[in-house]
């Protein structure tokens, strides 16, 4: 069993509830290395990860819980454009990076801009979703 603070590597195939695709290792040809249990991957990614050996495969199902977590309404926040510059260029559907209060920069994606205010919202794009991975543990060291 692999073990926490292994430096691993692994391919893997990330899908939704769908079966829509949103990310895989394998297409772009280059597997992920990552410390486990370092908090450098989803929880449930981590998890799964320290039940496997290398060369196995295994597909897991990982709730909204244990991946990006559950949308959080609180994470939409409404701004006055008179505090954001160039705010009429605001990307309306796209994902931004704007500076917050505390020195770093937050990812998030631009809802509207309309009577004076901008409304973002700060939660991951995968956060409410259920995730199923499939996962090739290649070697821990």
């Amino acid at each position: 069993m692999t073990q926490s603070g292994q430096k691993v590597q692994a391919h893997y195939r990330g899908t939704l509830n769908d079966g829509t695709v949103f990310d895989d290792s394998y297409k772009r040809g280059e597997p992920i290395e990552f410390v486990v249990g370092a908090g450098q991957m989803i929880p449930g990614f981590d998890a799964a990860v320290l039940e496997m050996e290398p060369g196995e495969r295994r597909t897991v199902h990982i709730p909204a819980a244990e991946a990006y977590g559950e949308r959080r309404d609180e994470a939409v926040q409404t701004v006055p454009v008179q505090y954001i510059p160039n705010a009429e260029k605001l990307p309306v559907g796209e994902y931004i990076y704007m500076p917050m209060g505390n020195g770093q920069m937050a990812r998030c994606k631009v809802l509207k801009v309309e009577n004076g205010e901008a409304t973002f919202d700060l939660n991951h794009e995968l956060a409410g979703e259920d995730l199923t991975f499939e996962i090739e543990l290649l070697r821990a060291q």
